[in-house]
């Protein structure tokens, strides 16, 4: 397991920018997968982005081509560059990474988009 902390949520007007950020507590060099899911008030839980460590990303169809992941394995942190924000990405965003034995899941940081 390892301990993820988001950083970079706030408001924001629509058609803004955002960077979240999430800090592992250990090398993510050997992490599968990490990504970031959101939650809005009575939804579930969904995906938004996903790199592995070969740098594959796939993303949820409502944010392609308007966010980003990253992954920066010498500062043990992934990135997620949302632009052209619209309200309906207002949400907690979670940082996630997958190991073959073990999920991690960061507290979420909040993000709201106005109209």
């Amino acid at each position: 397991q390892v301990q993820l902390v988001e950083s970079g949520g706030g408001l924001v007007q629509a058609g803004g920018s955002l960077r979240l950020s999430c800090a592992a507590s250990r090398s993510i060099f050997s992490i599968n997968i990490m990504g970031w899911y959101r939650q809005a008030p009575g939804k579930q839980r969904e995906l938004v982005a996903g790199i592995t460590s070969g740098d594959n990303t796939n993303y949820a169809d409502s944010v392609k081509g308007r966010f980003t992941i990253s992954r920066d394995n010498a500062k043990n942190a992934v990135y997620l560059q949302m632009n052209s924000l619209k309200p309906e990405d207002t949400a907690v965003y979670y940082c996630y990474a997958y190991e073959i034995t073990v999920d991690s899941w960061g507290q979420g940081t909040q993000v709201t988009v106005s109209s």
